[in-house]
């Protein structure tokens, strides 16, 4: 979800405050070795990429085997890279790990003025980062929220290049849709608060300017896919609170079209931001996809 509508749920008590937002990875970078076609670009700490035009901020960490795959972290619509640098920070210690501000996010670029990106924008960028960044080597997307959306769509059309995937409570399939039939067009109250909001941000009234599109799940074969929903988030909603929750929990049961090889977990005692609520097993799930690819290779 984007900042935007996190901040209309709020108002309601339905999602509560992200602690340690603000990690930054402090390391000083060394120098970007863009001939290593094998690898990609090595270097530590953040720096901005050039992507026909537009300044891009990255993050890398960790100096893992060329033979394991590069995990690229994907923040939630309205955060920056810097809020999933803790687990950036913990999965670094043994495998190569990356993450990025999205355009209108962070410390790169804004969209051109009154334009609205879509998916193959966000799936054009996320390429072009990925030939600088991983080189030949295998992938692994971990997205939260609206960056596990993207992650979800992007990843059945480049199965040459991800062979694993986490969606940490990703932005449901059909958000738009749900959302109108699950509150209704006479509720009143905070309810029309989170309604309105969520629609209002996937019409591209965000940061990133970005057209969150209701859409089938398409398959990405049998990659190891690793679906982690959360446990309670709209419980402060009295009226529409347990429907809510049914429309999340069947949307993430959607995702589970991407590969015939999906598991779908609840992360017990965690909100919207399970790498922040239960960072023990957000860490656990994404070693356990990289694992898998890595012997697979």
């Amino acid at each position: 979800m984007f900042r935007t509508f996190a901040k209309a749920i709020a108002a309601i008590a339905v999602v509560c405050t992200v602690a340690g937002a603000g990690l930054v990875l402090n390391e000083e970078y060394g120098n970007d070795d863009s001939d290593a076609k094998d690898a990609g670009a090595s270097f530590t700490g953040t720096k901005t990429i050039d992507v026909d035009g537009r300044t891009v901020n990255v993050s890398c960490s960790g100096q893992s085997d060329a033979d394991r795959p590069l995990l690229m972290l994907m923040a939630g619509g309205g955060e920056g890279l810097d809020n999933m640098a803790a687990l950036q920070k913990s999965l670094s210690k043994t495998d190569r790990v990356c993450s990025y501000d999205r355009l209108g996010e962070g410390k790169s670029d804004k969209p051109a003025p009154g334009t609205l990106q879509t998916v193959n924008d966000t799936s054009v960028l996320l390429t072009k980062l990925l030939d600088h960044l991983a080189g030949d080597r295998p992938v692994v997307l971990a997205g939260h929220s609206l960056g596990g959306y993207i992650a979800a769509r992007y990843t059945p059309d480049h199965t040459d290049r991800v062979k694993g995937l986490v969606l940490l409570d990703a932005t449901v399939p059909h958000l738009t849709r749900d959302m109108n039939r699950t509150i209704p067009a006479d509720a009143t109250g905070g309810a029309t608060q989170v309604r309105d909001g969520a629609i209002a941000g996937n019409e591209g009234q965000n940061p990133e300017q970005f057209v969150i599109a209701d859409g089938p799940v398409h398959s990405a074969g049998d990659i190891p896919v690793e679906i982690l929903k959360h446990e309670s988030q709209y419980a402060a909603v009295p009226e529409y609170g347990p429907a809510l929750e049914k429309m999340w929990a069947k949307g993430q049961q959607e995702w589970q079209q991407l590969s015939t090889d999906a598991q779908l977990t609840t992360a017990k005692g965690s909100g919207h931001y399970i790498h922040t609520d239960r960072p023990d097993l957000a860490l656990k799930t994404v070693q356990s996809v990289t694992s898998r690819v890595a012997d697979a290779r």
